[in-house]
């Protein structure tokens, strides 16, 4: 049943130092919704709530708050406290922590920390924002060749309490040069005496720290792995990344690319629109709008240079939202479809005369279907339109129609080309694709519209 305890009732507890009180609620609830119930609390009285848990399950309450108020908890820590509830963390959580701190805060506290956390941290840290390094965890269970079954399970009876995971364990050599994996059931069905290289996998799933985080947690995805190990380029092992980092790690990549393919620049943190001021999100969406406000203006221009066809055949302004809403609708699908393609290794730019096949022959259909739609719209409901002597409405249709299937037929040909240009340039496919597109398509459908309606009628 879920606990209906109020936060001023959990704020009491805290002003009475009620630890008893705190101790039994926080005990019997998991760590992500104690980290709810305390983000709501200034730091110092998240410190007086922790303090009553031991270590380990204060990193696991840490680790689940916003990344801003874990910093301010652990500056109303003492030294002491600090060093604890670093050694207690997961290893790639507190690299992640440290990196967050300022420079005279890890200088603070590195004294304070083992030297194997320290050389931890340091190493985990060291890696670029964005690599694999840098989100893998040096936790992880590693075997040599010459033991036994029974001997290895032993070793991961003792290591387990402080292992994230031990469902895999990877086999090295004397070089630390990984040379292959067993899964837990492997040990476990296996007879004690069975040596661990007769037991063991050698064709490894791996990747390496200078990855991409995001090929990495596309790896665990489509292998159905609960972790991958790293190795970096001699081929030892030296981390390993997790399935809940690779969840982090999608979801984080998703949230990024969405952002980007609505041109909003800034970070793109997962999960950050509350925290993110109105002043932050009018700068991170307020330099592209202004930029493609300024390019919308040739538009006008256009349409503005065939005012006299508009007074004539004032039929032509009726259709105009729904030429843009075409170009933008079907621009945006194909733009979509191959941004996540790219995204997800499925395409590459080399793939470009085949995709663009692909996109012509769909683009052929819903230009035909949307074109027949209009020229049933303007053949059927146009008849109370008032046009110049000399012409049909049946020619006004099927101009219309044909401006109307060419710009449904451009729009999806440069939402399929433009990721895959930004992709063979090194560019970011996503940031690339929306908004020129919508430029684009917003300028060729107005070329495409009067050009083609100019030379259907002979104007």
């Amino acid at each position: 049943m879920e606990n209906t305890i109020l936060i001023p009732e959990i704020r009491e507890l805290i002003s009475n130092n009620d630890t008893r009180a705190l101790q039994e609620l926080f005990e019997s609830e998991h760590p992500v919704r104690i980290a709810e119930w305390l983000s709501e609390f200034e730091p110092e009285e998240i410190r007086r709530a922790l303090s009553v848990l031991p270590p380990q399950h204060q990193a696991s309450v840490l680790i689940n708050m916003d990344e801003d108020l874990q910093v301010d908890v652990v500056m109303t820590l003492s030294r002491g406290e600090a060093s604890r509830l670093f050694t207690a963390m997961p290893h790639d959580d507190r690299a992640d922590l440290f990196q967050l701190l300022s420079d005279e805060q890890q200088e603070e506290l590195l004294p304070s920390l083992a030297h194997a956390e320290r050389e931890d941290i340091r190493r985990l840290a060291s890696y670029p924002e964005g690599s694999t390094g840098s989100v893998m965890t040096s936790d992880y269970v590693a075997l040599p060749p010459d033991i036994t079954a029974g001997e290895a399970l032993n070793r991961m009876r003792l290591q387990a309490p402080d292992k994230e995971t031990i469902y895999y364990a990877y086999v090295i050599d004397q070089n630390r040069k990984l040379i292959g994996f067993l899964s837990l059931k492997d040990l476990i069905l296996a007879k004690p005496h069975t040596k661990i290289e007769d037991l063991m996998h050698r064709e490894v799933i791996c990747s390496r720290v200078a990855d991409d985080q995001e090929e990495t947690a596309r790896k665990i995805q489509k292998y159905n792995l609960i972790a991958i190990p790293v190795i970096n380029g001699g081929d030892a092992l030296v981390g390993i990344v997790t399935h809940d980092d690779a969840l982090d790690i999608i979801t984080q990549e998703h949230t990024e690319d969405m952002e980007k393919f609505m041109a909003i620049a800034g970070s793109h943190e997962s999960a950050a629109y509350m925290k993110t001021s109105a002043w932050e999100h009018f700068k991170n969406r307020g330099v592209w709008v202004f930029v493609l406000a300024i390019l919308g203006l040739i538009s006008g221009m256009i349409v503005q240079q065939f005012e006299d066809m508009l007074v004539q055949f004032a039929i032509l302004v009726a259709f105009m939202p729904m030429l843009a809403a075409a170009g933008g609708n079907t621009g945006s699908q194909s733009a979509s479809l191959i941004v996540r393609a790219l995204a997800l290794d499925e395409v590459e730019p080399g793939d470009i005369f085949k995709i663009l096949l692909k996109e012509f022959k769909v683009a052929l259909l819903l230009g035909l279907l949307l074109g027949a739609m209009a020229f049933g719209r303007v053949f059927l409901l146009g008849g109370k339109t008032t046009i110049p002597y000399g012409y049909t409405m049946e020619m006004v249709g099927i101009a219309i129609a044909v401006a109307l299937g060419l710009q449904v037929l451009s729009a999806t040909l440069f939402g399929a080309v433009l990721p895959l240009i930004a992709a063979k340039m090194k560019w970011d496919p996503a940031v690339v694709a929306s908004p020129a597109l919508t430029t684009i398509v917003d300028i060729t459908g107005l070329l495409i519209y009067f050009t083609t309606v100019t030379l259907i009628l002979g104007l």
